[in-house]
């Protein structure tokens, strides 16, 4: 356990960096803009509870290469990942050679991670696979989102992604297993059509994503107190979570058994032995 005040305060035991499980990552610039003096805030005050940052909506893309590569380096030497967030489904619209040169230029940056993400355009499992065997020919992890949600993405309103319908919970068991099959380290699992842009949560989902893959190789988009929350309440501080940059404190404070609301204060246990 990372040394920090108040250490003779009893509190839910969490592993230390490099995490395998557990693992928390922040949203980096989107929904606000900030760089690396910002992050190294962050990093300086609760860098040992963030395991990954994530850019969103192709972020990088409006920024210039030195403030990436700095920002990138700078989570490097804390222990944290890098990931470019799913923008390749942008990419993927303009052929083979954008892909290849994207894989290139995210390394080239510094990313550790590529998002493999397909929320608005329709891709065959075939085509998945191959991404994945590209995005790890060039040295990096691959990490396909999936999700139930036809057109998840870019905050569409509930009521667009109601009309557009969901997939079956099985289809992407089955595309996740496959993609762990050709080498995937990760699979990130979309909110929306769960506990995001619904009238009422599909608790069902992640229950049968956990009972058929377990929780190491899974990932859950959990941005809104809420919901981390009932992540953590169902399945234990070891359930890996990506949430908005500024909600680490109160995710890790709940993960930690050190703070919470009135339906968490006291549940959160995780005995080291």
């Amino acid at each position: 356990m990372t040394d920090t005040t108040f250490s003779f305060i009893p509190r839910a035991a969490r592993a230390s960096k490099p995490r395998k499980i557990g693992l928390t990552e922040i949203r980096g610039p989107y929904y606000s803009s900030y760089g690396p003096r910002h992050f190294a805030d962050l990093l300086e005050t609760v860098g040992a509870w963030i395991d990954g940052v994530k850019y969103a909506g192709g972020s990088f893309a409006l920024m210039p290469a030195e403030a990436v590569k700095a920002f990138n380096k700078l989570a490097h030497d804390n222990g944290v990942y890098v990931s470019t967030g799913g923008w390749i489904e942008n990419v993927i619209r303009f052929g083979p050679d954008a892909v290849d040169r994207y894989i290139a230029e995210a390394k080239a940056l510094g990313f550790d991670v590529i998002e493999l993400s397909a929320g608005f355009i329709s891709l065959p499992t075939s085509s998945l696979l191959r991404l994945i065997d590209k995005v790890k020919a060039a040295g990096l992890k691959a990490k396909p989102e999936l999700g139930i949600q036809f057109g998840a993405g870019g905050s569409t309103t509930a009521e667009e992604l109601k009309a557009e319908g969901t997939k079956d919970v099985g289809w992407l068991i089955a595309q996740a297993r496959r993609a762990l099959d050709a080498g995937a380290d990760m699979i990130m699992i979309e909110s929306e059509g769960v506990t995001e842009n619904v009238e009422t949560w599909r608790t069902d989902v992640p229950a049968r994503i956990v009972d058929e893959l377990g929780l190491e190789k899974v990932m859950f988009e959990g941005a809104d107190p809420p919901v981390f929350e009932w992540y953590v309440k169902n399945y234990g501080n070891e359930v890996n979570l990506f949430v908005d940059h500024s909600q680490i404190v109160q995710l890790e404070a709940l993960r930690q058994g050190i703070w919470g609301t009135k339906s968490t204060w006291g549940r959160i246990e995780n005995l080291s032995v």
